[in-house]
Formats: C-alpha cells, sequence, structure tokens
C-alpha cells in the first residue's frame, strides 16, 4: 500500500493468516482509495467542508456491511482499547442520544473513531453521483452555509450541477460515490445486508477479541 501506514498495524499482526486478515487488508486499501481521490479534488477544487461543522453527522445513524464493521471494530480495538471493551458489552458513549453514538460534541471532527469511520461518512460531501440518466452531478452538502458558497467565484448554490457545470465552475470533478462504495460492497461479495451501527458493531468487537486471543495462543 506503498508509504500509507496502517491505523491497525497490530491488529492485523494478531489475525495474520485469517480471513479477517485479508478483509481488513482490503478495507484499508478501499479507504486509502477513497482518500486518495478526494485529495485530489480537494487540491484541485479548493472547496472543503466547514473547519469544525460536523452537521451531516449530528442526526445520522450509519448502518454497516459486515466488512465496514470489522474495520471499524478493529480501528477502536488498535486506538481505543478502553473503548472497546464497552462497546463489546453494549455501552456507547452517548447511549440516549438519536443518530450515530460516536458524535461528539467536542472532539474536532465531532468524531470518536474518525479514523475507523464508515465508508458513507467518508463519502459524504466530497464524491458526485450517478443520475438516474446515468449522468455525472454534484450538489454542495445541504448543511453548506449559502454565505460561504456565494464567497466562491463563480457564487455557488444548493444546487445539483450537472458534468459540464461541475468542470467549468471547480476545473475538476469529484469521484464518483457509486463507484467507490461498490469498491466496498465487493469485500462482501456473499453478504450486501447491512445493520445499524449499534446493532453490528459489538459483536464484531468480540470476534476480533475471541479471534486475537485465540492466535495468541
Amino acid at each position: 500500500m506503498g508509504s500509507y501506514m496502517s491505523e491497525i498495524s497490530s491488529i492485523l499482526a494478531k489475525l495474520n493468516g485469517t480471513t479477517e486478515f485479508d478483509v481488513l487488508t482490503q478495507m484499508e486499501s478501499a479507504y486509502e482509495n477513497i482518500a486518495e481521490k478526494q485529495a485530489v479534488w480537494y487540491k484541485n477544487a479548493k472547496f472543503f467542508c466547514i473547519e469544525g461543522c460536523g452537521e451531516c453527522c449530528r442526526n445520522f445513524d450509519p448502518d454497516l456491511l459486515d466488512c465496514e464493521a470489522l474495520y471499524m471494530a478493529a480501528w477502536i480495538l488498535e486506538n481505543k482499547p478502553e473503548l472497546a471493551e464497552k462497546v463489546a458489552q453494549g455501552e456507547f458513549p452517548f447511549p440516549e442520544r438519536k443518530g450515530c453514538p460516536f458524535w461528539d460534541e467536542k472532539n474536532p471532527y465531532h468524531c470518536m473513531v474518525y479514523g475507523g469511520r464508515a465508508c458513507i461518512c467518508r463519502l459524504f460531501g466530497a464524491t458526485s453521483n450517478h443520475s438516474k440518466n446515468n449522468e455525472i452531478v454534484y450538489k454542495p452538502c445541504k448543511f453548506y452555509p449559502l454565505e460561504k458558497l456565494q464567497e466562491y467565484n463563480p457564487k455557488l448554490l444548493h444546487k445539483q450541477f450537472n458534468l459540464q457545470e461541475i468542470q467549468e465552475i471547480f476545473g475538476t470533478v469529484p469521484p464518483v460515490m457509486n463507484d467507490l462504495m461498490e469498491n466496498v460492497v465487493s469485500i462482501n461479495p456473499d453478504n450486501h445486508e447491512t445493520e445499524l451501527l449499534r446493532n453490528i458493531l459489538p459483536g464484531a468487537i468480540r470476534k476480533l477479541m475471541w479471534i486475537c486471543s485465540m492466535n495468541s495462543n
């Protein structure tokens, strides 16, 4: 994976030789690919999310594929083991809050598991889509303040731009969400069902904890 530094290297070392190791390394490659393509968009378009916003996550309750849950579980085990112990028992930081249980008002990214966040959390705001006619379209995030959109030249609006408009305004095209998501879905070829994060993550953490302990022995 080039110069990419794994954020779950210790967990991967404990899982070497398992199916879970293969899934996690594929997930890292998929997430790295997303980051690289978005970096090109950011560099050329000079269009970024408002720093410290996080409004798109406030009331969003993500659902995960098995492979996404496994990666999030590995990241938490690697980087926040105390949190992993609690979540494995079904104890989340903000159980009373609607939406994502990891959304944190005080965190700069507003996410307690930012490095292990779900695919949709990585894609939202910095990707385009295919329209019903299979044409590439892009619309700035609905939470983007209008006054900030108006600071751009030409001034932007909360509207959907077609491919020609995207190229004329930004000079580049954001990566297509559908294509990047398909890359992740392909890691789970036999199961495309998703479950809410709070339902699927505890079991994924317990699974990895058990496999790591068995491999250690």
